[in-house]
């Protein structure tokens, strides 16, 4: 029997300081208030110190209350049960479904031993054309989108939720607003996909602890299902409420802040996060797609800052689209050979020719005199931009390569575009107009 300490040495804010003996790192504890019974979690032991996290806020906590450790850590149930529900931080259900007791496992473990882990070398299909066909997201990758508050990042977990190629979603929202809860809810409901995804929301209502617990609810979870042979896409947003979270409960726990008053460990508990993404020798895999929103657009802020050092690459979300500079899949390289033979070429041939759009921009802006290159550029600029950048648009790989081929086709003869002759005879669209300088 845990041994129940009924004095309380101090209470500050949602962290309460008790002396006990024989606890340990992230145990948790039931404190019993005039109000009923709340958790907190052990965040820091110095001798026989131990300050907890209260889930609920310290507020109706009084010096004489009972506080009982527990023994375990922060536990999550996991069954197939799971599938379609809908958790709080806390994992108490947040659908109005039934609670789930059963076959508990320990959230925020150490990442998958190496020796069980392949090379990531399988594509996950989402059927967005700036993610498929130039950034492609792959297994068990770990992938940040980088973007700013008011862009449409929620809209876009959403959208991968419904369409993206995997065996179940895990969502984990962070700090979010009760409408963009709503709209997660309602549009996986809507599009069908709720029944293969479980979703771990934490509100800005809800206490600060709850939140700091979300990733590592999602991931245990996703974990489990990747150990059943299943393949896991783990969605997280945002990862800056997250760190603010840290941020807030160090501060309280009067912790040396390093830069911006975030804690110094703040790339350890990143990385801890982010480096569950697994591919299984012999199973499934957890791949992780996180939203950072970068205040005031600062790449260099200490979150996406910390976040680069860790990932695979980035996504930039920039006016409602995936910018295709600075955006990168570094482990796309390891998949798209084995797509089609022209992936490769025609999506270094359109950024390439993009890239050139972007520049014809600016000699426009300036007042210079456009050429008739220069024309065709700002006609293919617009038109990738309308049919390839466009998060509206929703089309197979194939669908998106050979749309490619078209825009090219449009607007510029083959011998203009830098590909090979032989993928230019292979896919290049069998008509003529000459007076628009087609072949």
């Amino acid at each position: 029997m845990k041994k129940v300490y009924s004095k309380i040495e101090s209470i500050n804010g949602s962290v309460i300081t008790v002396r006990a003996e024989g606890v340990k790192y992230g145990e948790l504890a039931e404190i019993e208030t005039s109000f009923g019974a709340s958790l907190a979690e052990v965040n820091r032991i110095a001798g026989d110190l131990v300050s907890l996290q209260v889930f609920a806020g310290g507020r109706g906590v009084s010096t004489g209350d009972q506080v009982r450790f527990l023994g375990h850590e922060m536990q999550v149930s996991f069954s197939e049960d799971l599938l379609g529900r809908i958790f709080n931080g806390s994992g108490e259900p947040r659908d109005k479904g039934p609670a789930l007791k059963d076959n508990l496992i320990e959230i925020g473990g150490p990442s998958v031993n190496p020796s069980k882990r392949i090379m990531a070398r399988r594509m996950i299909r989402t059927g967005i054309p700036m993610i498929d066909m130039f950034n492609t997201l792959v297994v068990s990758q770990k992938l940040p989108i980088f973007s700013i508050s008011g862009e449409p990042y929620n809209q876009l977990l959403a959208r991968i939720a419904m369409q993206a190629e995997v065996d179940v979603i895990v969502l984990g929202g962070m700090g979010l607003k009760y409408d963009d809860y709503l709209y997660f809810r309602k549009t996986l409901e809507e599009g069908g996909a709720l029944s293969r995804t479980v979703m771990f929301v934490h509100t800005a209502a809800d206490p600060t602890v709850e939140c700091i617990m979300i990733p590592d609810m999602s991931l245990a979870v996703a974990e489990q299902f990747a150990l059943q042979g299943k393949d896991v896409l783990v969605l997280l947003t945002d990862m800056t409420n997250f760190a603010d979270s840290l941020k807030e409960i160090s501060i309280t726990q009067e912790q040396v802040p390093s830069n911006r008053g975030y804690p110094g460990d703040l790339y350890s508990q990143l990385a801890s996060r982010y480096e569950k993404a697994v591919d299984f020798d012999d199973a499934g895999s957890v791949t992780i797609l996180a939203v950072t929103t970068m205040p005031g657009d600062d790449v260099t802020h200490p979150v996406p800052d910390n976040t680069g050092y860790i990932t695979e690459g980035q996504f930039y979300l920039k006016g409602g689209r995936i910018e295709p500079f600075g955006s990168l899949s570094r482990l796309k390289q390891n998949v798209n050979g084995k797509t089609r033979n022209d992936h490769r070429a025609i999506m270094d041939g359109m950024i390439r020719l993009y890239s050139s759009y972007k520049d014809t921009l600016e000699k426009k802006s300036m007042g210079f005199m456009m050429s008739e290159w220069d024309e065709k550029l700002l006609n293919y600029g617009e038109a990738f931009e309308a049919q390839m950048m466009d998060l509206s648009v929703n089309i197979p790989l194939e669908d998106a390569l050979d749309r490619g081929w078209k825009i090219l086709s449009d607007y510029f003869r083959p011998e203009e575009t830098g590909l090979k002759t032989e993928l230019v005879y292979q896919y290049w669209p069998k008509r003529t107009d000459a007076a628009s300088g087609k072949s």
